[in-house]
């Protein structure tokens, strides 16, 4: 269907595994016996572009079958006839510019919702040609309800569920751009009305399409890689429902990444292989006047059959030398076997502080680390653990404020517990992954 449509603007979305690169890398291959012809495929980074399994990667499966040699210090390929086909990126805003003056007639978005509408739209600016190639474009992505291409695609999305409405599949709408606004109408003729003031003649409306793609439209990824879908399956609920579901709606809320029913309270420990005390650090003291972050430490151990098991979490609100105190405490009533992982923040007063902890830590295995991702891709490991009944919690008096805040997450006022939990689970599972590799790290 998406090689088929006769769009002028066609989008391949929804599930992930649904074969939408390989796609965008196919449809150029008719247009490769004109010597005039070119086209070019984005991602938002050169990474993206060169990381394995990408698009210059899987473009080696494909356009060598057709003749083509590759230039790679250009990302670029020749065919035969003096067609060309290359890969770029468009980091920035900015970058656009560099496009400036070029006459592309196949354009190819991977991963839409990567990109600005700003960049998109300049570049359709570009997509024009001489070669006797009616200009169009082409693009994939996976659903984000909080960006621009959820609002373009609306029509082809049910309301209700979030999900592309089958019905709709392969439609072609057209709309014309009128200042900012876009006007949609179900034929062109219904947009006969709207006149360009330049030249007092219709503005030529443009076609769009959308097409939804999901794991089982590939049926060769699923026969070489049947864990994918136990992957997706393992998600946490909302990366699970866009990922897997093809939800264009769903949106990180609270109650959808832990809920306190998916653990099972014990009253005693069972056997626990590894410790880990993982922090998130505040420094200032409450007062009538503030609502400042709290100082949270969370302790998790790894169950000798693979589960894990949450034993303690401490909050307090204390200046800096009370958190120093708050942890070496800490750290003496847990003994020698728990690890300790405390998160560095950037810069030269992140280093000194981590250097005086580490220090008054003397002893103690500890490690630290700056935060990478975002808060919520950060908790989506131990979200999915949880959500599988895979995670464990000792009674406390502690557990009806944790449940809270973590049943909050991502929308309550303080992440600090999340924070702290979720770097227990993931340095834990650095630690189990290191053993198996028989890495023991350096302290």
């Amino acid at each position: 269907m998406f090689l088929a449509t006769p769009a002028d603007i066609a989008i391949l979305g929804g599930a992930a595994g649904g074969g939408k690169s390989w796609a965008l890398l196919l449809e150029p291959l008719r247009h490769v016996h004109n010597p005039a012809f070119g086209g070019v495929i984005f991602r938002r980074t050169t990474v993206q572009v060169r990381n394995e399994g990408g698009l210059w990667d899987e473009s080696f499966k494909l356009y060598p079958l057709a003749g083509a040699d590759p230039k790679e210090h250009v990302l670029e390929w020749k065919f035969p006839a003096g067609a060309s086909m290359s890969f770029a990126h468009l980091e920035h805003d900015k970058t656009v510019l560099n496009w400036q003056g070029s006459q592309v007639a196949y354009l190819g978005f991977d991963e839409l919702t990567h990109f600005s509408a700003k960049q998109f739209w300049y570049m359709v600016s570009r997509n024009r040609s001489m070669s006797g190639v009616r200009p169009y474009i082409r693009a994939t992505c996976n659903p984000d309800a909080d960006s621009w291409v959820a609002e373009f695609i609306a029509w082809w999305i049910d309301p209700e569920t979030g999900r592309a409405n089958p019905e709709r599949a392969g439609i072609l709408r057209w709309f014309v751009r009128i200042g900012d606004a876009i006007i949609w109408a179900d034929s062109p003729e219904d947009l006969a009305q709207h006149i360009d003031p330049i030249t007092n003649t219709p503005i030529p409306p443009k076609s769009v399409t959308f097409i939804p793609a999901k794991l089982t439209d590939n049926p060769a990824l699923m026969a070489a890689d049947p864990g994918y879908l136990a992957n997706l399956m393992a998600l946490p609920t909302v990366e699970r429902e866009r990922l897997l579901g093809g939800n264009w709606k769903i949106r990180p809320a609270a109650g959808l990444y832990f809920q306190r029913s998916w653990c099972e309270i014990v009253d005693a420990v069972p056997k626990v292989s590894k410790w880990m005390r993982a922090w998130d650090l505040g420094a200032t003291p409450k007062t009538e006047a503030n609502d400042p972050d709290w100082t949270c430490g969370t302790r998790v151990g790894l169950l000798t059959d693979g589960r894990y098991i949450v034993t303690d979490h401490r909050r307090d609100r204390r200046s800096p030398s009370g958190v120093e105190t708050m942890i070496k405490n800490t750290a003496s009533e847990d003994g020698r076997e728990v690890d300790i992982s405390l998160p560095q923040d950037p810069g030269q007063a992140g280093k000194a502080q981590i250097a005086t902890l580490t220090k008054l830590l003397a002893g103690y295995r500890v490690r630290s680390s700056p935060e990478t991702g975002d808060k919520v891709t950060r908790f989506g490991g131990f979200s999915a653990q949880a959500e599988a009944g895979n995670v464990l919690v000792l009674r406390g008096p502690w557990n009806t404020d944790w449940f809270n805040e973590l049943e909050g997450f991502p929308e309550g006022l303080h992440d600090d517990d999340a924070d702290s939990t979720s770097r227990a689970f993931n340095e834990l599972l650095k630690r189990k992954q290191e053993t198996k590799t028989g890495y023991a790290g350096i302290y």
